[in-house]
């Protein structure tokens, strides 16, 4: 899988959210911005994100993924 099939499965399960994705293979790194999942505790945070990606993980296109999370204005002053 590559990153940027990720990004825009990603993207099209969760509107208003931007994700930015490294890495290429099986392991990725997420950058989730996104006030809506910011909002959530930790758990739910990644489980929202688990949903959409375990047939990846299942079948051993995905291997390892990691995540932040952040709200539009702290990506922004990040950035």
């Amino acid at each position: 899988m590559q990153a940027a099939e990720v990004k825009n499965l990603l993207e099209e399960k969760l509107p208003g959210a931007q994700v930015e994705v490294e890495g290429e293979g099986c392991n990725f790194q997420l950058n989730i911005i996104s006030n809506e999942l910011t909002a959530l505790g930790p758990v739910k945070r990644q489980q929202q994100i688990y949903a959409h990606l375990n047939p990846w993980i299942a079948d051993g296109s995905i291997h390892a993924v990691t995540m932040k999370f952040f709200s539009q204005a702290d990506w922004a002053a990040r950035n």
